[in-house]
Formats: structure tokens, sequence, C-alpha cells
């Protein structure tokens, strides 16, 4: 029964990963549509956002497979 649970668990994760992902890079182009000449720095920070979100559903997974 707890394995069943883990699993759902990182299923969920997983979706809330690609939830951030998606509003940071839609808050990035939105930013670069505003102003165009500081895309190279929303570039960035959005690389460095969606890397945390990836991260922290890296660490959910494995807290799932763990437990």
């Amino acid at each position: 029964m707890t394995g069943s649970l883990s699993l759902i668990g990182a299923g969920l994760a997983a979706i809330g990963a690609g939830i951030g992902v998606g509003l940071t890079f839609f808050a990035m182009l939105q930013g670069i549509a505003r102003q165009p000449e500081v895309g190279g720095t929303l570039f960035a920070r959005g690389i460095i956002g969606a890397a945390l979100a990836e991260a922290l559903f890296v660490l959910a997974l494995v807290f799932a497979l763990i437990i």
C-alpha cells in the first residue's frame, strides 16, 4: 500500500514541476516581449528558475522512492 502511495506522490511532484517550469518560461517570455533589451538577463534567470523547479522534483522523487 505504501509503495502505491509513493508513486502517486511522485506523479503529483512531476505535475507540480511541469507547472512550475511552464509558469517560469511563460513569465520569462512575457517579460522579454515587454522589454526586449533585457532578454539575456531574463533568459538566464528563467533557466535558473526552471532548474530549481526540476531539482525540487528530483528531490521529491527520491523521497517518494526511499520512503
